[in-house]
């Protein structure tokens, strides 16, 4: 009565293995092509159908199902703004005038209102960037504009855009083509300082734009060639003192925005600029009209002669 052990194999006897062996193939059964559900078909009755779309529309309504909108919006980016908000008006003399007198006065006054308006503007900047001070960002100002000119001189357009706004980029390259720039930032002749705030909203109330006016006076040199190498303004070797009202702006809302020059202020009681000295034509020696054409006839007839004694 002892079992056989869990792995063994039943017997077959030896004639029907043989059997099996030598027995042909069958073919195996034809594929069977079974329909599969793979999508439901939208079905709409026919009380449906016979609805008019006023009564459809009541109908969604009361399911409160979104209606779609008929009209497309396309959503769009201002990365700056057009022009400068309320730009700061320097006062005359860089408001050197004694308060004693009238027009002293009036700069007292007038300094006092945009002073209250730059409050005003700078709670709005700080509730946005809690990290900005206007004692830290006039040096962080002058960085960007150090660089902004030096990537200008050097044709670095990829960080130029970095650096100025899509407004101020056009002014800063327009009339540089096949001209070399040469600029340096010699000192600051006095720290610079921020003396103006403006925030202001576009659209819609929650695209804030900051924009700051910090005045710099610096001194620089600035010299331009034109494609034939010729000096047309200033001097690699003279610096000049040089006092700017420069506007930076920031897109607030975006917490990845950067504070980007975007202007400058030029008041109205500034010098005039020293005149573009344009290359028009390379001067020569002045000649005799009547001596220039017998020179002409003569070198004329000597061609004729030439080419009569080269003919066969």
């Amino acid at each position: 009565n002892a079992r056989p052990p869990v792995n063994a194999r039943p017997c077959v006897p030896f004639p029907q293995a043989l059997g099996s062996a030598l027995r042909p193939p069958r073919a195996a059964p034809p594929c069977l092509a079974v329909p599969v559900r793979t999508k439901r078909r939208l079905f709409v009755p026919e009380w449906a159908r016979e609805l008019s779309p006023e009564q459809k529309e009541r109908r969604m309504r009361a399911a409160a199902r979104a209606l779609p909108e008929d009209r497309v919006e396309r959503a769009f980016f201002l990365a700056c703004t057009a022009d400068i908000i309320d730009p700061y008006v320097p006062p005359e003399g860089d408001a050197r005038m004694t308060s004693l007198s009238k027009d002293g006065l009036k700069q007292r006054v007038e300094k006092l209102k945009q002073t209250a308006a730059s409050q005003l503007a700078l709670r709005k900047v700080k509730d946005h960037d809690p990290d900005f001070s206007t004692k830290t960002f006039p040096e962080k100002a002058q960085e960007i504009f150090i660089e902004a000119h030096n990537c200008l001189a050097n044709f670095n357009k990829q960080k130029l855009h970095s650096l100025v706004t899509e407004r101020c980029y056009p002014d800063m390259v327009r009339g540089n083509r096949y001209k070399t720039i040469r600029w340096s930032f010699v000192e600051s002749l006095e720290p610079p300082r921020v003396v103006h705030i403006r925030c202001n909203s576009i659209v819609n109330p929650s695209n804030l734009y900051g924009q700051v006016t910090v005045r710099m006076h610096t001194r620089q040199t600035l010299a331009i060639y034109d494609r034939f190498g010729r000096l047309m303004y200033g001097g690699e070797q003279v610096p000049k003192d040089v006092l700017e009202y420069v506007v930076f702006e920031r897109y607030l809302v975006n917490p990845y925005g950067t504070w980007r020059m975007h202007g400058k202020i030029v008041p109205e009681w500034a010098p005039p600029k020293d005149p573009i000295i344009k290359t028009v034509m390379i001067p020569g020696p002045t000649l005799d009209p009547s001596q220039e054409v017998k020179e002409n006839k003569y070198e004329t007839s000597e061609q004729v002669q030439r080419q009569q004694y080269e003919q066969p």
